[in-house]
């Protein structure tokens, strides 16, 4: 009897020759990348090499010119259930954090069910506090005190925000994380550790896709993708990207703009 065909598993993020029109430049070029459940993967570039532009497809807030972007193996849909249901799989922790400062943290927190609960949920979700364990668990993870629940972000501290954003994330159970240099403002040790959380996170079923600006921090991770002026230079693993690779990537780059 004949073994049956092993499933193969779609990646959770495909992009296939997609371009973004720019200015002056293309913001991306021709760009092809797929990340499947486990990998952890950096992204490195100088500003405006592309590197937002890529998260903001990837997630679906940004309509590429050209290409086509699949979400596990399906492109988006246009509108309606199957849009949420696809937009819950996907967590983006941006650099700004985006959190809403006049509601409280529990709702903030629960701002990452939205997308599973629907229209009346999401309404009761500014009248009453739901869910208040579970949102709980969320800041114990993040080593944040339950007490915070019912104060408004505008009373946290720059670093509690900055845990609180990833408690969104984690609360909203993506089947890929995507981070936007959520390093960028933290200090050393801080960074470390939110890293280290967010590494721990992208284990199958999940994937990981972080935006970095330091190199020094890609122990941990699988692969490690270079982008320059809206260009693949590299998609290689992490303990490949050496000194030439990084003078490619950064080397000129303030010159030519």
């Amino acid at each position: 009897m004949a073994r049956p065909e092993p499933v193969v598993e779609a990646p959770l993020l495909e992009l296939r020759r997609i371009s973004v029109v720019g200015r002056d430049r293309p913001r991306l070029d021709q760009l092809d990348l797929q990340i499947v459940p486990g990998e952890r993967v950096a992204l490195l570039g100088s500003s405006g090499a592309g590197k937002s532009t890529l998260l903001a497809v990837a997630n679906g807030s940004l309509r590429p010119d050209a290409g086509q972007l699949l979400w596990q193996g399906q492109p988006p849909a246009s509108s309606g259930r199957q849009r949420r249901r696809q937009l819950a799989r996907i967590g983006t922790l941006w650099q700004d954090l985006r959190l809403i400062e006049e509601l409280s943290v529990q709702q903030n927190l629960n701002a990452a069910r939205l997308a599973h609960w629907g229209w009346p949920k999401a309404l009761l979700n500014l009248l009453l506090p739901l869910e208040t364990e579970a949102c709980a668990a969320a800041l114990r993870e993040l080593e944040l005190d339950p007490a915070l629940l019912p104060q408004p972000v505008s009373a946290l501290s720059g670093g509690q925000r900055q845990r609180l954003a990833i408690a969104r994330l984690l609360r909203q159970q993506p089947s890929l994380l995507l981070a936007d240099e959520p390093l960028a403002s933290l200090d050393p040790r801080l960074a470390s550790q939110l890293l280290a959380l967010l590494l721990r996170q992208a284990q199958a079923p999940r994937a990981l896709l972080l935006s970095l600006h330091r190199p020094d921090l890609l122990e941990g991770f699988d692969r490690v993708i270079g982008l320059r002026q809206g260009r693949l230079l590299f998609d290689c693993a992490a303990a490949a990207v050496d000194g030439a690779r990084l003078r490619a990537l950064y080397g000129s780059e303030a010159e030519h703009p």
